[in-house]
């Protein structure tokens, strides 16, 4: 049985980003686990930070935690993120709350950001989805 491994790449001919990695290549035995888009509510269902995107955006992010552990992953096996953020609404608060919560573990995600002109609820400012792979 091959052993999974998870290959991070910044190649020459591309930028290199601190936010990010280019390519990632997965082969061997893993397991996969994708995680639909989270938004900022407990468990309950109620809605936190409303107006307030870094607080979404930590609240978002704890729900993605919640997710990975319950699928048997981590935060370092996230391999890819896609980032749903409403138009108007600034980058660098969220981005803060993700280098606090992401801290200085090595190996990032492949991310894709993109702006929406509005999420399932009018009171979501950021949604987030995932895409874990844990080398078995």
């Amino acid at each position: 049985m091959k052993e999974g491994q998870v290959l991070y790449i910044n190649p020459d001919g591309l930028p290199k980003n601190p936010a990010f990695t280019n390519v990632i290549v997965v082969t061997g035995q893993v397991k996969t686990i994708y995680i639909g888009g989270q938004d900022a509510v407990d468990a309950s269902g109620a809605i936190i930070g409303k107006g307030d995107i870094k607080k979404q955006t930590e609240q978002v992010l704890a729900n993605l935690q919640t997710a990975l552990k319950a699928g048997g992953a981590e935060l370092e096996h996230i391999v890819k993120w896609n980032v749903y953020i409403v138009q108007g609404q600034p980058l660098q608060p969220g981005f803060e709350a993700f280098q606090q919560f992401w801290s200085q573990r090595p190996n990032l995600p492949a991310i894709t950001a993109m702006f929406v002109s509005e999420l399932a609820n009018p009171d979501f400012l950021v949604e987030m989805d995932a895409i874990a792979v844990v080398p078995q």
